[in-house]
């Protein structure tokens, strides 16, 4: 290729090989004179047992950081945490525009305002349906059905080819809140022409399509119905069309609805003042749920995930202030669980049981529907747009190669599997052709860790094998002024023959420093290191571990 020619290129920071923290960027125009083009800015949840404090995953951005001045925008296709979680804590570092439709905008300013030193980001709050310029990409809003209110698929024109980003979507002609999945725009950019189409692969491994959110709300309301005592109902927060769902259950079922979690309260308050809730009744405040009778109350609880500090995991525990269940009430588990959550949902759901409290699942009922697009649904879309051209994103590795061999069997041309990093060229040929950096960031209390960084490989260390430290104060000749000083935390009191390990410890101290030579003796940073080795040496021989060690050396 001649050097300076124009070129479409496209390239995954996250999402891909992994479901969660999605950020993919566009450019446009010759190499090293590329403009760009984001596309979400999403985190992933971390699990205690593989990365202890840590809360979020994020996209590394150092390539953003280093490209953002030819970085005309950021579009978000929808308010999951998983494509815009990443911004409060990200966007400082680039500071360009973010354009996001209504409700997605309100559940960032919402999100903003609970937490401590966020930053005010300025968005540009586009329309469903609308075609708006960002840099030399003329971007268009695909109204596309999903889990939450205003999911969008992205037309990407371009001098060099049309693009479709589908974001998170399924075919669901039923889908109570908004309007279905657009076909006609989607069938009209297909005869238009389609480069490339940017796909969801999350359910590419199911045959069929998935249900609808309709027959969702049928089951709840049957359920409802039947129930005798307490009813809560768990699921996603941002999913407004299950909670509309529920409301109206129990209003046909004479019951009164108590939202029970700060992250439902808040979508409940967006979610009405944007119309969503026209024609539902008022929600009664926690503080309500005690004054009700049993058969006269359902619960709107966050925490289907299993989130430790969520309502229902207190519940479970009977650790919370205003809700309690007894037996015979019925808890439905309205959410699918998410890889990585299962151990944390398991927990939960076991301590509801041993309440006595049914629990219902998507198990047994059609209580949860997917948000995402079986393989009926991916070909349906394929025979509309036309693509030359299929990237599979959003899923793991079993999931990008099942999108991808039916892409294959849908007679499209070039079908690229790439990870995050790959550089995949859309035009003029369709390759993958670079990498760019790519990683992730730990969200470790307020502060964004890199993932290279020692602070968590260390604290793996500390969980799998505990630390000792120890203090020693030595006369310029070497000699000890005292007994050494020993803190052993993690670390089992005695071996398998029942003698103290502390014992062995002070040993070690004590035989290492006598066998040292006088001389070596009055170097401090060479008596630390030889204990050091000395004391994990013996723990490692009485125990089979090898702790983290901190030796100090006071000369006096």
């Amino acid at each position: 290729m001649a050097k300076g020619a124009q070129e479409l290129v496209f390239a995954p920071l996250g999402g891909v090989g992994e479901i969660g923290m999605n950020l993919s960027i566009y450019g446009l125009g010759p190499e090293g004179r590329r403009q760009w083009l984001a596309v979400d800015l999403g985190v992933s949840f971390a699990t205690e047992e593989h990365l202890p404090g840590v809360d979020l995953l994020l996209p590394d951005i150092r390539y953003l950081v280093e490209e953002k001045r030819s970085l005309a925008g950021i579009v978000i296709t929808h308010a999951h945490e998983d494509h815009f979680g990443a911004l409060l804590e990200l966007w400082p570092r680039l500071k360009v525009p973010v354009f996001a439709t209504p409700f997605t905008a309100a559940l960032l300013d919402a999100k903003r305002r609970g937490e401590f030193g966020a930053p005010e980001i300025p968005v540009t709050v586009v329309q469903l349906g609308s075609r708006f310029q960002v840099g030399p990409f003329d971007v268009e809003l695909v109204t596309m059905a999903h889990s939450i209110p205003e999911a969008n698929a992205l037309i990407i024109r371009t001098p060099c080819g049309n693009v479709l980003h589908t974001g998170d979507w399924k075919i669901d002609p039923t889908p109570i809140l908004n309007d279905p999945t657009d076909e006609k725009k989607l069938r009209a950019f297909g005869e238009e022409g389609c480069l490339a189409v940017i796909g969801d692969s999350t359910n590419a491994v199911r045959e069929g399509r998935s249900p609808s959110e309709a027959d969702v709300a049928k089951t709840i309301t049957e359920l409802i119905k039947q129930a005798r005592g307490r009813v809560a109902v768990t699921t996603f927060a941002s999913n407004v069309a299950r909670l509309r769902a529920v409301a109206l259950a129990a209003r046909a079922a004479g019951r009164e609805v108590v939202v029970v979690g700060r992250a439902m309260e808040r979508t409940v308050q967006i979610a009405r003042e944007l119309g969503y809730f026209d024609g539902v009744q008022d929600f009664r405040p926690q503080e309500a749920y005690g004054y009700l009778p049993p058969d006269k109350v359902v619960a709107l609880c966050t925490g289907s995930q299993g989130e430790p500090r969520a309502a229902l995991a207190r519940i479970a525990e009977d650790q919370h202030p205003e809700v309690t269940f007894s037996r015979g009430d019925t808890v439905i588990y309205s959410a699918r669980t998410i890889p990585g959550n299962e151990k944390a949902v398991g927990r939960v759901i076991n301590g509801l049981i041993d309440q006595g409290i049914e629990v219902i699942t998507d198990r047994t009922h059609l209580v949860h529907v997917s948000g995402h697009p079986r393989r009926a649904e991916l070909e349906e879309l394929y025979g509309w747009v036309k693509p030359r051209i299929l990237v599979p994103v959003h899923g793991e590795a079993l999931h990008l190669k099942e999108h991808a061999d039916l892409g294959r069997k849908c007679g499209i041309k070039d079908v690229i599997q790439c990870r995050n990093g790959d550089l995949v060229r859309l035009w003029p040929d369709a390759r993958i052709v670079d990498e760019v950096p790519a990683g992730r960031i730990y969200k470790d209390g307020r502060l964004l860790v890199d993932a290279e960084a020692r602070t968590i490989a260390d604290r793996k260390r500390l969980a799998f094998a505990g630390a000792i430290s120890i203090a020693l104060a030595l006369t310029e000749n070497g000699e000890m002024v005292d007994d050494p000083s020993m803190d052993m935390i993690g670390i089992p009191e005695r071996d398998r023959e029942g003698k103290l390990i502390a014992d062995a410890v002070e040993d070690a101290i004590l035989e290492t420093l006598e066998s040292l030579p006088r001389a070596r003796r009055r170097d401090p940073d060479t008596v630390a290191e030889a204990i050091r080795r000395a004391v994990r040496a013996a723990v490692a021989d009485r125990w089979g571990k090898k702790p983290m060690c901190y030796v100090h050396v006071l000369e006096v």
